[in-house]
This record gives structure tokens, sequence and C-alpha cells, in this order.
């Protein structure tokens, strides 16, 4: 799980040189940005996910600025604000308008280009796009936390169990057997 996290995780130099990230000057150097145990990789995924539904203007800066407040992992939060991208933008926040109008009870406006070449209907969308991108973040948020929890867990049990089989001999063969540590070849009676 670690591995496959640092692989995706961007350099933290390179996050330091960046030009907007030196804004933030000193906080950088906080040693627990930069670990990666199960906290600070759930609170980063938290953290990355919950920006992502923010308007798409400086979301990496509100991450980084976020993972630092959290003190989680600050190259995992600001990855995952790029999952909005040019091609994931318009499905990620129609989705966030219609489900914003839905539960505001108000009619979803019409997908043509005469509503929409008009800026003055913009504003009537706002309201219904601000509460689903709220609602979207925050179940995005939660379900990226719980589930990376969840795996990390999961993968250090599964773990702890391979150690010990290696380590402990098994009590009996039919044990042995069962875990799959004894020699077929053995076992057989001639």
């Amino acid at each position: 799980m670690k591995h496959l996290m640092r692989r995706i995780a961007p350099d933290p130099k390179t996050l330091k040189e960046h030009k907007h990230f030196r804004l933030l000057g000193r906080l950088l150097h906080d040693p627990n940005l930069w670990h990666l145990n199960r906290r600070s990789a759930a609170g980063a995924f938290a953290v990355g996910l919950f920006m992502m539904y923010m308007p798409p203007f400086g979301q990496a800066l509100m991450a980084a600025m976020a993972a630092i407040a959290f003190r989680v992992n600050l190259p995992i939060s600001v990855a995952l604000v790029f999952i909005t991208n040019p091609v994931t933008i318009p499905p990620m926040f129609y989705f966030a308008y219609l489900l914003g109008a839905w539960v505001l009870g108000e009619p979803v406006a019409p997908f043509d280009l005469a509503f929409w070449g008009e800026p003055a209907n913009w504003l009537t969308i706002l309201e219904p796009l601000a509460l689903g991108s709220l609602l979207c973040a925050l179940a995005c948020s939660a379900i990226g936390y719980l589930a990376v929890r969840l795996v990390w867990r999961w993968h250090l049990v599964r773990h702890v169990r391979r150690r010990r089989a290696r380590t402990q001999p098994p009590a009996t063969p039919e044990a042995a057997d069962a875990a799959g540590l004894s020699d077929p070849s053995s076992s057989r009676q001639t």
C-alpha cells in the first residue's frame, strides 16, 4: 500500500519549489506533511477528495493549506485534486448541480445552448450547484477516508497473517494442509 502511494504522490522537493507553494514557506518543512502512515494517508484522501469539488480555481493551493492545517500527507492531498480536470469537470459539476436542484426541490435548467448562452441564467444555478458541490465533497471525503482506513487495515492484517504463517510451524499435519504449507509429495503414502 505504501509503495503504491509513494509512486503516485508528487515529489516533496518538486512541491516545495513550486511557485504557488512557495507562499507557504516554512510551513512546508513540517515532517508530518511528508509521512506516509494510515492516519496521514486517510486524512490526505479526505482533504484531496473534498477539495476536488471546490471551485476549480486554486484547488491545489486550498488542498495544500488544508493538509497543513490538518497535518496530513501533503503530496497525496494535492495529487487528488487533479481528478478534476477539463475532461471530468463537466460531468462532476453537472451531477453536483442535479443533486443540489433535487435537494432544494428546484426545477433543473434546460440543457440547451440558448439557455446557457445567457449569463443572467447562470445565477439561477449557483445555489443548487454550491449545495450539490458541498454534498458531493462531504460524501467523497468521508468515503475516501473510510476506504483508505479499511484497505490499509486489511493489508496490514493480511501481512501479519502471512508473516505468522511463515514463522510458526503448524501444530498438526492437517493444519499444514489447510494452510497450504505442507509438501504434497511428502504426504503421499506408498
